[in-house]
């Protein structure tokens, strides 16, 4: 018989050993020396208020020396290509793995970027239409309306074996764009009687443009120009006259001995105002535009942004128009319907990302949806689709907020998803508020103890029992349940919308009641910020804070972007008998050596540039001599590195006593943002904060109705409880607010609830409920009841 011995198991091999994340040493932003240990192939929530350091450990630590050191895999030339990217200040990252990214930044707002060009299922389908489509066009460039038709012809001189030869050559590409409107399927009018009164002369002052002031060079240019008599009525003008003032190509003249170039005004205002971002122009200008330019569908292409012919290939009957224009849900049937052999790997494809797009709660957009109209959540959700059904494992996927802009019952099929991606072998690390999510987590790090400078610490690490008993602030909130009013406001009167049918509405007539909390909600994509914004009239009188975000470069501030730096600077001024410019780090007082930046950046062309603080000014920004101005014993840099509350304090008695400064730090404190300093430069603000510094800047609007969309985004279970009392008290105030809202916390406390369903896309666009919170959990009769009732426990 044979013996039996015990063998001792084979000591585990030593790759298996680096099961871990570690951070030591971390401090980007706000944090603290943190250190933590991440466990691998784990789902781990990252917590804390709005402030604390989430992001700051999470993106700028972790994943960004991942992609670096990626980077710095490939060649110098490819290198030069890339952004260059800073060592994190950390000083131990070890067990990195390769990190995907899917943060909340908007898709860009570019007219011709759609949902289709963003995720590729467009190029899949031109493909598709250039193989399968009758009448054939062409190349799947025929299909695109990012590509011109052109072609050209002519003598081209090469050198071969010795000789100098010519040869003819011709060259033709066929392109989708349509001609009339270049891809962007509407065109846009200018309002003529907007840029100038044609019943004055030039000389009499006709031009009504900013920036075309009688005397000053852009009216000169066409005062002095010669074409036209500047003392004639512009009506008068003859057509060859009206065509030099209107539309004339540039041409070089001199204008007081300065060489100029001279162009038509529509041309000129053409370039001058219509070619920039209309988000990023000066208030005055964006008014302008508003009123000179009107966007109409463009009559050639009839908004498809293709030419006849593109539009005329079909298969079965449907054009690529067709195919982009359907909601992507049916578009995934017909796909699916299509057997054609000699394309069979191509619809694979295509069926997957069509399939992609319905599984992660998308199926109600369409491939043509402009990139720039999407909701942040629905942004974020179009960038996780090309990582579905990805075969990669053993990387680690970054997610911020993944449920922004997600209904409840959204939520469950988010958290599968990150489960699903979990359990295929990877990292998942979220940042995260809802209680839903954190649920799930195998592994919680609370970061806190508070937000800005009194934040950037680990409260706690563990699994989310430990969590719940831990006695950190979200472990105390984490099952935080608001209450359903006891009693609720009586409406003053009503916002009357009659037959609404943007979007996915369906005729939809409603009442919105006035002088209480009106809460909109429904599923993402039932039709809720069409009803509010695309129906509610623009009057006077209505303040819309919608979801997009704040812009700012490093020179922005909290100060600056509040209009709180200008009351600030006329009390120096007024106070030390100087200009106001010299307080501002942006112009006159701005130190010489680095600009005013505080830093002085240094480029290393393919390597991470270097950031120094300027020795010149010590980082304070301004020159010596703007520093020697005080106002209550303090100059305009310490003004500058005050927190909120300090501020508030400083600004309201005293000496500096400045009342209009005194409103807008009482409005940044109100918003829960009394720890952020003045001068922090806008790039380092996390998203909550920044969603509360527009609600504050907004809040100062003239307006007796509020319309607040999706205000909870990026806050913290214990800031939703500060959110509803400055709800409150504007409603007190007199105000009528409406918010557009997912938060159950927001619904339990609304006045009157609107519920938009039952679906999403053309399954949505009615309104399924309108009464108080109460009878809504009373009746369950829509998904929101049902989830409304399980959150209050009814």
């Amino acid at each position: 018989m044979a013996k039996r011995t015990d063998t001792q198991p084979p000591a585990p091999h030593a790759a298996d050993s680096h099961e871990l994340i570690r951070v030591h040493g971390a401090r980007e932003n706000n944090l603290k020396d943190v250190s933590v240990e991440i466990p691998k192939r784990r789902l781990t929530v990252f917590t804390g208020v709005s402030g604390s350091g989430k992001s700051s450990l999470v993106f700028d630590t972790i994943a960004a020396e991942s992609q670096r050191l990626i980077n710095e895999t490939y060649s110098a030339f490819v290198q030069g290509f890339m952004p260059t990217l800073a060592r994190p200040e950390v000083d131990v990252l070890e067990g990195l793995t390769t990190a995907i990214i899917v943060d909340q930044q908007r898709m860009g707002a570019d007219p011709r970027s759609t949902v289709g060009t963003a995720t590729d299922a467009n190029a899949m389908l031109r493909i598709l239409f250039s193989r399968l489509g009758q009448p054939h066009i062409g190349s799947p460039q025929a299909f695109s309306f990012n590509v011109a038709s052109i072609s050209g012809a002519g003598a081209v001189t090469l050198e071969r074996g010795g000789r100098t030869v010519k040869e003819r050559r011709d060259f033709s590409i066929t392109g989708g764009m349509c001609p009339r409107c270049e891809g962007r399927g509407s065109v846009s009018d200018i309002d003529l009687t907007q840029l100038f009164d044609d019943a004055k002369s030039l000389s009499g002052g006709a031009l009504a443009i900013p920036g075309y002031k009688p005397g000053g060079w852009n009216y000169r240019l066409y005062s002095e120009s010669g074409f036209y008599d500047p003392d004639k009525p512009i009506r008068k003008y003859t057509k060859r006259e009206l065509h030099d003032f209107l539309h004339r190509e540039p041409v070089r003249m001199k204008i007081a001995g300065i060489n100029m170039t001279y162009e038509g005004l529509v041309l000129r205002v053409q370039k001058s105002f219509l070619a920039k971002d209309r988000e990023a122009m000066q208030p005055h200008i964006r008014e302008f535009v508003d009123r000179a330019v009107t966007f109409t569908t463009c009559p050639d292409c009839e908004g498809t942004r293709l030419t006849g012919a593109a539009r005329s290939s079909k298969i079965n009957g449907i054009s690529i128009a067709d195919a982009c224009a359907m909601q992507i849900s049916d578009l995934a049937e017909w796909v699916r319907g299509l057997a054609e052999p000699s394309v069979a790997p191509l619809l694979a494809k295509l069926r997957h990302a069509l399939d992609s797009f319905v599984e992660i709660g998308l199926g109600y957009l369409s491939l043509d949806r402009p990139a720039g109209t999407l909701s942040g959540g629905e942004a974020q959700r179009v960038k996780m689709v090309r990582h579905l059904g990805s075969s990669l494992t053993d990387v680690t996927y970054v997610f911020d907020e993944p449920t922004t802009g997600l209904h409840p019952h959204d939520i469950q099929r988010m958290n599968g998803l990150l489960l699903r991606l979990r359990d295929k072998g990877n990292t998942v690390l979220v940042v995260e508020h809802k209680p839903e999510v954190i649920a799930i987590a195998d592994h919680v790090v609370d970061l806190g103890p508070g937000a800005g400078t009194a934040g950037g610490t680990v409260c706690f690490e563990g699994t989310v029992e430990g969590l719940r008993a831990g006695g950190t602030l979200t472990g105390r909130h984490f099952d935080d349940r608001a209450t359903l009013k006891a009693a609720v406001r009586k409406p003053a009167g009503a916002l009357e919308i009659r037959g609404a049918t943007t979007h996915n509405l369906r005729g939809v007539d409603v009442d919105i009641p006035l002088g209480v909390l009106a809460v909109v909600t429904g599923v993402a994509g039932s039709g809720k910020s069409s009803l509010v914004h695309g129906s509610v009239p623009a009057e006077e009188g209505v303040v819309s804070i919608d979801q997009t975000p704040i812009r700012g470069s490093r020179r922005s501030n909290p100060a600056t972007y509040t209009g709180l730096l200008d009351p600030i600077r006329k009390a120096f001024a007024k106070a030390n008998g100087v200009k106001p410019a010299l307080f501002s780090a942006n112009s006159e007082g701005a130190c010489p050596t680095c600009k005013g930046a505080g830093v002085v950046y240094t480029d290393l062309a393919m390597m991470a540039g270097v950031a120094t603080t300027c020795e010149e000014c010590e980082g304070k920004r301004f020159e010596a001599s703007v520093l020697e101005y005080h106002l209550g014993g303090r100059d305009i840099s310490e003004v500058l590195a005050m927190p909120v509350t300090e501020a508030e304090e400083f600004f309201g008695t005293g000496a500096a006593r400045t009342p209009a400064a005194h409103r807008i730090l009482q409005r940044m404190a109100d918003v829960g943002l009394g720890y952020l300093t003045l001068g922090q430069p806008l790039t380092t603000l996390s998203g909550g904060e920044r969603q509360r510094l527009k609600l504050a800047t907004h809040m100062a609007e003239k307006g007796g109705v509020h319309i607040l969309d999706e205000p909870t985004a990026g806050l913290h279970l214990a800031d939703v409880e500060q959110l509803l009392g400055l709800l409150d008290r504007l409603v007190d105030s007199g105000k009528s607010v409406i918010v557009v809202e997912h938060h159950l916390a927001v619904m339990a406390h609304a006045d009157w609830i609107i519920d938009l369903g039952p679906g999403a896309g053309h399954d949505g666009g009615r309104i399924v409920f309108e009464g108080t919170p109460a009878d809504l959990v009373a009746a369950r009769s829509t998904v929101t009841g049902e989830h409304l009732a399980a959150y209050v426990g009814a």
